[in-house]
């Protein structure tokens, strides 16, 4: 099942939010306006959205005023894999051109900027002083995330609690703000906000570490950018993490970060991981997530919002690109 198949009373609202977003990153200046579109068209799951939109639904839903929060979080998120392609260095994002490989470097990090200026313009339009105060602490915490990846490459001797407060930061706290401040948005009552905040947040935890399995087990035409394309950017990801206790494929990472045709070397390497127990234990520990996202869940009132996020979570465990 695809996952837009699983809230079909959505499709007229996410498509407003399609259009919203074009327009809002419409700029005087054609080369950042270009630039923007050229992501946007790119495509994406829109999931943060997605959340907002499922979370709104717990309150008072009216969709001229939670589509600010639901176009705010994906350009928030937009504006993030822009400044990411940068400091990696990376060529392909959804299977088109990078902004940085299209245009330059000054160029993508301009657009970010925009991009994110646009998502706080966004964010104002919701005259609510913890949704602020929530989104806030997100941008800060996202931003601590994004320099500990830069702090933590081609570093093996990393372990599991860096990895998971990384992931955390980058992704699982913006899926958790999704969730609540599209609540927060239409009224919802605090207990409810707040579960959905740690569903969510399980949800994104979960999301990540299943990312980071696909970067070993998907094609680079379900991807959209190389398979392995994580460690060879240098970031040690959980099936890394997992693989490198053994001391001889230990050292061939060490040696792909030193080698001079590593394109050709991360071939056997992702042969290794997927042929021990890596990918099975980061499975499992997504799957953990999983199990603490459907509790949490299991506290939200009945309706179809809370049914369609039960069928996300369960794609996002499954999913295989």
């Amino acid at each position: 099942m695809k996952l837009k198949m699983m809230y079909p009373y959505l499709n007229a609202d996410i498509a407003l939010i399609e259009k919203e977003l074009a327009r809002t990153v419409q700029a005087e200046d054609s080369v950042i306006e270009e630039a923007s579109l050229h992501l946007l068209k790119a495509g994406g799951k829109r999931i943060r959205p997605v959340f907002v939109l499922l979370a709104g639904k717990f309150g008072d839903y009216q969709i001229d005023t939670v589509k600010y929060v639901a176009i705010a979080l994906e350009l928030i998120h937009m504006a993030s894999l822009v400044h990411d392609d940068v400091i990696d260095d990376a060529d392909k994002r959804r299977g088109q051109d990078t902004i940085k490989s299209r245009w330059d470097n000054r160029i993508a990090m301009y657009t970010g900027d925009y991009i994110f200026a646009r998502a706080l313009e966004m964010i104002t339009k919701i005259e609510d002083a913890e949704a602020h105060q929530i989104l806030s602490h997100t941008i800060v915490e996202v931003g601590l995330g994004e320099i500990e990846q830069i702090r933590d490459k081609y570093d093996l001797d990393q372990n599991l609690r860096t990895y998971l407060r990384r992931i955390k930061r980058k992704t699982a706290l913006l899926i958790a703000s999704s969730c609540q401040l599209g609540a927060i948005a239409t009224g919802a009552p605090s207990s409810v906000h707040k579960r959905l905040f740690w569903f969510g947040y399980y949800v994104g935890m979960s999301f990540q570490i299943t990312d980071d399995i696909l970067d070993f087990t998907a094609t680079a035409e379900q991807l959209g950018k190389p398979a392995g394309s994580d460690l060879l950017q240098g970031n040690i990801t959980l099936p890394v993490l997992y693989a490198i206790r053994d001391q001889a494929f230990r050292e061939k990472v060490e040696n792909l970060f030193v080698s001079t045709n590593p394109e050709k070397d991360i071939t056997s390497i992702i042969d290794e991981i997927k042929g021990s127990d890596a990918i099975e234990r980061s499975v499992d520990l997504s799957n953990r997530y999983l199990k603490k996202a459907f509790h949490v869940l299991e506290e939200l009132p009945p309706n179809k919002a809370k049914t369609a996020l039960h069928k996300i979570a369960k794609f996002i465990g499954k999913r295989k690109f």
